[in-house]
């Protein structure tokens, strides 16, 4: 049986199997970052990835390493100012948000040499893939699943009330900690992939879709992660047999997955919903069973 043109090429192998380690670990961090109501967070680093690869840039220090830093150095100062003032943890984030870009401009408009592809960066080159970007996404989804695996239940309860995991005894303050050195670290490794435009919609998307449609915490996570594989190898699809933006393609197609299971997920309530009459008025009504 002949090899299909679109795994003929070494390229195209790389730029799957990346998607596909990115399109499971993304989901698996943000699934904690969605239930505790930081789906933005990927955005604030997203932005400073960027003023960290131009920083890279305009020293000649390797992109990846100059924005994996910034994004750490951004992650842990948001944990950080997010504990002393959590009513305004979204503050917080535009803060650090618009502070990105500012040092994103500053640094472009030092560095006249250029010494990067601003559309490869904002939008993603994952066609552009090497064999050393393949060991460190390799890496660190090794890193995070152990992560997972080991505190999923210390997390399960941090990602749904971080005041009672605090009570119970649980080392919040660590917890949080690994879980934004990990976000950081998957922002910036994600780049290559969808760009730093992009890169919060593969923390959020899949995680979304799950929520439509999965019973439990466990399935939310399973569920996320079949939608970001399945966003990955339908938008790359698309990608190489339409001549679009692979970043762009991966990310529409999470976004339709979203719509559908919002879609299938109101059908299925709806049909659930009977009519009965009120004992009181004998008015018709509506209730929800399920």
């Amino acid at each position: 049986m002949p090899i299909p043109e679109l795994w003929a090429m070494d390229f195209m192998r790389r730029a799957f199997l990346a998607g596909l380690i990115m399109g499971a670990v993304c989901p698996l961090i943000g699934t904690f970052l969605v239930l505790r109501r930081q789906s933005l967070i990927g955005d604030g680093l997203g932005h400073l990835a960027f003023a960290g690869v131009a920083a890279g840039a305009l020293a000649g220090v390797n992109g990846v390493l100059s924005a994996a830093a910034a994004c750490i150095a951004g992650a842990l100062a948001i944990e950080a100012v997010r504990r002393k003032l959590p009513e305004a943890a979204d503050m917080v984030l535009a803060v650090f948000f618009y502070s990105g870009m500012g040092l994103a401009a500053v640094f472009l408009s030092l560095n006249r040499a250029g010494g990067f592809s601003l559309s490869g960066l904002l939008f993603g080159s994952l066609l552009t893939v090497g064999p050393e970007d393949l060991w460190l996404i390799g890496a660190l989804a090794l890193a995070i699943v152990l992560f997972i695996a080991l505190f999923y239940r210390p997390l399960q309860y941090l990602a749904f009330d971080e005041v009672c995991a605090q009570v119970a005894g649980l080392p919040v303050g660590k917890l949080n900690l690994l879980l934004a050195f990990l976000t950081a670290l998957t922002v910036a490794l994600s780049m290559r992939i969808v760009g730093l435009l992009l890169v919060a919609a593969m923390l959020v998307l899949p995680v979304a879709a799950a929520l439509q449609t999965a019973k439990s915490f466990a399935a939310t996570l399973k569920q996320s992660v079949a939608y970001g594989l399945a966003a990955v190898s339908l938008g790359l699809t698309v990608s190489y047999y339409t001549d679009l933006a692979p970043g762009g393609s991966i990310v529409l197609t999470g976004g339709l997955f979203f719509a559908l299971s919002f879609v299938l997920n109101r059908m299925r309530r709806k049909g659930r919903t009977v009519e009965q009459r009120c004992s009181v008025c004998g008015e018709e009504v509506k209730e929800e069973r399920g």
